[in-house]
């Protein structure tokens, strides 16, 4: 933020919901993350989606909800994987008419990692599943791409179908 704008309550809270969305990105691709990258990674997810409360819409918040549970996922907590991806999942469907046509699969792709962290893995590969069918039918040819990359990649715990 530049110290001479002034900015209203909404702006700083958008500014700060991109800025830690963005901080938690660079922490979940850092190779080499300490356990203080892993605190900082919970604590900036955390930030950006409450911020995103603030200054975002439904779509907003269900992303940041999203984000939360890769972020534990990522990090082995199955537990707080799974509460922020039925959450994600709840907003998904609260803000139907909001989302893009990335935002369900995505949903249903946390949905999955965390049960399969859980070691659920009956319900990881349905879930799987319903998120591949669905990120086939995303209309943008890059969007697409994003999410099957996504999709592919990552720790699945031994669940993730072929």
């Amino acid at each position: 933020m530049d110290a001479d704008k002034k900015f209203t309550l909404s702006e700083a809270h958008r500014f700060f919901a991109i800025e830690f969305h963005g901080k938690t990105w660079d922490l979940l691709e850092k190779k080499d993350r300490t356990s203080d990258d892993d605190s900082l990674m919970i604590n900036t997810a955390h930030a950006s989606c409450r911020h995103w409360v603030e200054a975002g819409t439904g779509v907003n918040i269900q992303r940041g909800e999203w984000l939360i549970s890769r972020v534990y996922n990522v990090l082995g907590d199955a537990q707080s994987a799974m509460r922020h991806a039925l959450r994600c999942m709840e907003l998904t469907d609260r803000y139907a008419d909001l989302m893009e046509d990335f935002d369900r699969p995505f949903a249903l792709e946390a949905l999955a990692r965390a049960y399969a962290a859980a070691g659920a893995h009956p319900e990881a590969g349905g879930t799987y599943q319903q998120a591949l069918s669905l990120g086939k039918l995303i209309k943008d040819d890059e969007d697409r791409k994003i999410f099957m990359s996504e999709l592919e990649g990552g720790n699945w715990y031994g669940s993730k179908p072929d």
